[in-house]
This record gives C-alpha cells, structure tokens and sequence, in this order.
C-alpha cells in the first residue's frame, strides 16, 4: 500500500467521525436545549432510531459483500453516498416551527440510515486494501488518526461556529465573563452547513485516493453468512468489547456538554487569560488530540504485546482513572487536574480504538479460514452495528440518568445539589463501570497474537490454492 492510500482511507474516517461526534456529544444537547425535546423524549429518540439503525447494519453489509462494480464492492458507496450524507447531517440539526417530535425521528432515521450505507462499506474496505494482519493495524490506525483529526476540528470549532452564526445573540455570563453556546437553532443548522461540506469533500477524496487489492467473495447464501456468524465465538466477545469501549467513550461524550454548562462553567473562577479554556468544546478537543496521541501507541503496543493484551491493559487504566475523576474538585486546580486526566483517559481510548477495528479484520480472515467463505461486509457491519447500540443505549441511558437525578433543562435553570452529582456520576462511575465489563469480556477473546500467526499463513496458503486452480 502506498502513502496516498493510507491517508486516502484516513480521510473517510475523519468525514465520518467529524459527524458521529457532533451527533453524540453536541445532539442530545441539541434535542433538549435547543430543538426542545424533553429529556425523556430525547431519549426514547435517539433508543428507537438508533436500534432501527444497528439493526440495519448487517443488512447494509451483505448488500456490500455482493456488490460487483469496476471500482470494487466497497469503494463505490463513498462516491454514491458522499452528497446524500452531508444533506442529512444538515437535515437533522434544522429546527422546523412545528410538528418537531415527526421531524426529529424522519431525520435522525434517515440519517443513520445513510450513515450505515456508507460506513459500513468504507470499514470493509480495510479487509480488501491489505492482506497482512499488522498493515492492518497500521491502515487501521492511520483511520483513527485520522478519524481524531476530523473530531478535534469539528468539537473545536462547533460552539464558535453555532456562536458567529447567531448575530443577535445575548452574551450570557459564565466562569470569568466567558459566554455560554448559542441556543439559536438557526446559528446550528448554519454550523452544520460548514461541517457537512468538508464531510462531503472528504469522502470524494477518499474514494479516489484507495484501491482494493485484495479479492474475496462470499461464496454462500445470505442465511448460510448469519448462520457461520452466530456460530463464532470470538465475533461475539468482539461484539461486547466494542459495546462496551462505544458505551465509555458515548456516556462521558453526552454527559460533557451538560457538565460543563451547569456545573464547571458556573462553579470554576479561572483567571481571565486561561477563562477561553473552560468549555465543553476545549475539553473535548483536548480530547481528540490526545486519542491521536494513543492512536499512534497502539502500533507498537499491540505487536509488542498482542492486541488482546493491549485492549485489556488499557481499559484497566480507564477504570481506575474513571474513579479517581470523580473525587477532583471543581476549582481552578481541580479543572487543570481534570485536563491532565482528559488528557491521559483519551491516550487510552485512542489506543483502543484502531485496534477494535484491526481485530474485526482478524475475525473476518478466522472466519474465511473456519467457514469457506469471506463475509468481510456482514463482519464490519457488526462493528458499526456495536458502535451504534453502544451510542444508542448510551445516550438514551445519559437522557434518563440525568432526568432521574431532577436535571433541569429550562434555561438558566440553578441545577439541584441531586442533578450535579448525578453529572460528576455521569462523568466518572458509569464509565468505570462500562470499563471493568470490557476488560471482563476481552479475558475470554481467543484470537491471541500467536493464534492469528497460524491463521494468516493457512489462509494465504488457501487463497493461493483458489486462485491457481
């Protein structure tokens, strides 16, 4: 694989995930602090549409898998898909003046929707670019640096961006004069406007800057594929690992926005010239840099000590860092201890998350191994299918937390002393929680370093055998 292409296969991650972190940190905000949902509605909203959208996802991936065009199985679907995926992005952060309940679950439907058919194809393009497990790793995680790049600059950017849009916007006081986000959701509907351009430019680049290079086919009908998918041990503990890593990272991500605005925002008095960093949107990008950070660990880790090793060690990091977050004060020492940890709890799950995807690419050549036939499409369709019911589940979960613990969402509301531990909980104990059960479930995941070994050279020596006869 050449440079171009790797950075080529970076930039569809980096469209989508500038996308999936607006969507799962800044919407539920959205919903119930500008479009005016309640709490408990919002939730409901983003259960429903959400399942419908996991549910779709192996759909999306058998459809790829027996897709046959000049240009490959999966690549077409980042050209196809490129225009209608800004257009719905757009869509989804539009406020109409009624019928708002219908409109939030057409769009956020129709989003997802479109989201899967071109997600899902773009994560099976991995399996067809390299045949090697470890390049897999490295395009894996050229994605997620990618992929980081895209968040860092979407969260960095969106609360100035929802704030230049709203030209009649009052300032509203906060930590050291600093100014709350807009809540126009005409100034959103315009910030997304900007995002969803370079989303769309993005994913044209990635379609003509990759090559598939590798052919398999799924030789089996589509009952056969689900059967020998149900049947795979090790896809099903991958299946709980990543349900558990997209649980962690959606519950601390939706909880951010309300735990800045009513709760560090209004409690830590910084000095005036460090007042701009406390803010969701600077926290969460910190964030972002720092999974770029871990991105580039994973690499090394992970051929040092196995993926299955790497995966566990790290998620036993965040569950004591996860604890330890709750008990940091809310004063300017407290929040600069509370950075250095966003710093080090995102170089953690930045190691995790490429190799998530690197071990789908090691299931799916266990199962072209085991089984006979290459389900590359329905095995990738799974992974975002997790990451889905992890989003779903998690940001519904955060929607009913916080209306459980009173959290008030009419503006200016003084929040009780029940609704901002209910936060810090938020931030701290759930996530730790999530953590110890993914570090569980990765215990028993079979496919070990040593394992893949044995696989990669049986299936080269398969592949060879077909494409002689």
């Amino acid at each position: 694989m050449t440079l171009k292409e790797k950075i080529g296969y970076g930039f569809g991650d980096m469209s989508s995930s500038m996308f999936w972190k607006l969507f799962s940190y800044f919407l539920p905000f959205f919903y119930s602090n500008v479009f005016g949902l309640s709490l408990a509605d919002a939730g409901v909203l983003m259960l429903v549409t959400r399942i419908w959208d996991a549910v779709s996802d192996p759909m999306m991936g058998i459809l790829a898998d027996r897709t046959k065009t000049r240009w490959g199985k999966y690549r077409p679907y980042l050209l196809f898909f490129a225009l209608p995926f800004a257009v719905c992005g757009i869509l989804l952060f539009t406020t109409p003046e009624n019928g708002k309940t219908l409109w939030a679950y057409v769009t956020y439907i129709l989003m997802m929707t479109v989201y899967t058919g071109i997600n899902v194809p773009y994560g099976s393009l991995l399996n067809v670019m390299t045949a090697d497990s470890d390049e897999k790793s490295v395009l894996s995680s050229y994605r997620m640096f990618f992929a980081y790049g895209g968040s860092f600059i979407a969260l960095f950017a969106w609360e100035p961006l929802c704030n230049m849009f709203d030209k009649g916007r009052a300032a509203v006081e906060g930590a050291g004069g600093l100014d709350a986000v807009s809540t126009n959701p005409a100034a959103w509907q315009s910030a997304m406007i900007v995002i969803a351009s370079c989303c769309f430019v993005l994913f044209i680049l990635s379609f003509l800057m990759t090559k598939e290079h590798v052919k398999s086919e799924s030789t089996v009908s589509v009952g056969k594929d689900l059967s020998l998918l149900l049947k795979n041990k090790p896809w099903w503990l991958l299946i709980g690992a990543a349900l558990a890593s997209n649980l962690f990272n959606t519950v601390r991500g939706t909880t951010t926005a309300y735990f800045f605005s009513d709760y560090i925002i209004k409690t830590v008095e910084m000095a005036p010239q460090w007042a701009f960093l406390v803010s969701a949107g600077i926290f969460l990008s910190i964030g972002e840099i720092s999974n770029m950070v871990g991105v580039v660990l994973a690499v090394p880790m992970s051929k040092h000590l196995g993926k299955k090793s790497t995966y566990m060690i790290s998620m036993a990091a965040l569950v004591v860092l996860s604890i330890l977050f709750f008990f940091l004060p809310a004063t300017p020492f407290g929040y600069w201890t509370m950075l250095v940890f966003q710093v080090v709890i995102s170089i953690f799950t930045g190691i995790i998350s490429p190799l998530v995807w690197s071990m789908y690419a090691d299931v799916a050549d266990y199962s072209e191994l085991k089984d006979g036939t290459a389900s590359t499409g329905l095995i990738f369709s799974s992974a975002s299918m997790a990451q889905k019911f992890g989003g779903a589940f998690g940001g519904a979960a955060v929607m009913w937390m916080l209306a459980g613990f009173g959290y008030d969402t009419t503006a200016g509301a003084i929040q009780t002393e029940t609704a901002i531990n209910g936060l810090r909980i938020l931030m701290s104990w759930v996530p730790a929680a999530v953590a110890g059960l993914a570090v569980l479930v990765v215990w028993f995941y079979p496919l070990t370093k040593q394992k893949m070994a044995g696989v990669q050279t049986e299936l080269a020596a398969k592949r060879e055998a077909q494409s002689a006869e």
